[in-house]
């Protein structure tokens, strides 16, 4: 009977982590319909396009690179091992012993480990958003999935330096958010703001998205995929784990949303829908690290600081000059700062047991240990996606340029990359007129 119910319990196991992989998958369409719906209509046809096209280039290169250098076997700086990933569990005994605590197939480890490079490199695209090339889309997206991830994955999950200190980053505040989002950082800041959102005295011009309802719709697909992020990150269902996951994951998205449009209304005097999509998502980044270390009651705390730190941070990145469309870094970075710091305070012992991972936070006796390890997980990751995320771009900007013209940016990016637009029909008057008058005619003859 035991091998019977070993085999049992791996296949409901990997069937989970199955559909928990194809859940964080799905997210990129969230991501479709959230940057096109914040962005103008002229690029949203671009916008959707390079995500399925990103989301490619990500998928190739962590097959040939990034699994083997994210977790590989190697030296605490990265993995060594593992490259061209050919599916075979021989393969997999050798080559990554950091995934052998989970017992499902190695191809659905891959999948789901792909998914969450391809949810960071999407968070990137955020600062590149309606002003960068395409072919810029190309090179940074091979080397991000090379070069960035790959390092910070090894580090925490991989078997790295941070994991033997005891780094607690359950499905990659860290890892996936804090990483793409200062890469998006960097590159806002070297693309400089887009035409017309700011005056010669430093002030701001408010450039809406074009379509609130997909942002708001991309959000939900995000929130329902997070619960395969979160909860997935178990890679398993039979401990019950993952159903403590999924309820502090959800809790801290609804005191997210709540909280944030809250602040909204009292700051600026209405409810702002677009200030509570954002808190949505920042709640979701900063519980993505303590999930599955926390009480119910500290990922509502969790989920409302978040909202609220990312509120004010847009507003001020926004001051500063720093013209961030999706507010990458407020909503992903600043979250996930504080998302993965939160588990040096409300980590509990029975949770921190469980897990198997670092020690119990602050409040709970832990000490400053904890949360002195979470801090350095935080600056260390930072400090390498900065420098060589802006190395990266240097060279490409020196080389072959990261800024479309002036004359295609105004035009719009679905014309200029592209020779055509995500919406026709609309931004076509002559084709309005020609189907009125085609209109027209077919009623007489009728």
């Amino acid at each position: 009977m035991e091998p019977a119910l070993a085999q049992i319990t791996s296949a409901v196991d990997a069937t989970w982590v199955m559909v928990a992989a194809i859940l964080v998958v799905f997210m990129q369409a969230g991501f479709i319909l959230l940057e096109a719906g914040s962005t103008r209509m002229k690029n949203a046809g671009h916008v959707a396009g390079k995500t399925v096209l990103t989301f490619g280039i990500c998928a190739l290169t962590f097959w040939a690179l990034g699994f083997g250098l994210t977790f590989g076997n190697g030296n605490p700086f990265i993995g060594l091992t593992g490259f061209f990933f050919d599916g075979t569990e021989e393969t997999a005994a050798t080559a990554y012993e950091s995934l052998s605590f989970a017992k499902i197939p190695v191809g659905i480890k891959f999948l789901f480990q792909l998914a969450f490079a391809g949810v960071s490199l999407a968070i990137a695209w955020g600062g590149f958003a309606e002003r960068a090339k395409l072919s810029v889309y190309f090179v940074f997206g091979v080397l991000f999935t090379v070069l960035i991830y790959p390092v910070i994955g090894h580090w925490i999950w991989g078997g790295g330096w941070l994991a033997g200190h005891g780094k607690q980053d359950f499905a990659g505040s860290t890892v996936v958010h804090l990483t793409g989002a200062t890469a998006a950082l960097v590159a806002t800041i070297m693309l400089k703001p887009r035409i017309g959102k700011y005056n010669k005295d430093g002030s701001s011009n408010l450039i809406p998205g074009h379509n609130q309802v997909y942002t708001t719709l991309g959000v939900m697909i995000l929130w329902i995929g997070w619960f395969g992020f979160n909860a997935g990150s178990t890679f398993g269902s039979v401990s019950g784990l993952f159903g403590h996951v999924a309820l502090t994951t959800n809790l801290a998205a609804a005191a997210g949303a709540v909280a944030t449009l809250l602040i909204s209304w009292a700051v600026m005097g209405k409810a702002d829908i677009p200030s509570m999509l954002n808190g949505v998502l920042a709640a979701l980044v900063a519980i993505t690290a303590s999930c599955a270390f926390v009480d119910p009651w500290a990922s509502i705390v969790i989920g409302a600081v978040s909202g609220i730190l990312t509120f004010f941070t847009s507003i001020w990145f926004d001051r500063m000059g720093v013209d961030d469309p999706l507010c990458a870094f407020s909503v992903h970075g600043i979250a996930g700062i504080w998302g993965t710091l939160s588990n040096g305070f409300f980590a509990t012992p029975a949770l921190v047991e469980k897990v198997g991972i670092g020690q119990p936070g602050l409040l709970y006796g832990g000490g400053f240990h904890q949360l002195g390890v979470q801090a350095l997980g935080v600056f260390s990751s930072l400090i390498y996606v900065l420098v060589v995320s802006y190395i990266i771009l240097a060279i490409m900007k020196a080389t072959m340029g990261l800024r479309v013209t002036e004359e295609e940016e105004v035009v719009g990016l679905d014309v200029s990359e592209h020779g055509g637009y995500g919406y026709p029909e609309l931004l076509q008057p002559e084709r309005v007129i020609n189907a009125k008058r085609e209109s027209r005619a077919y009623h007489s003859l009728t």
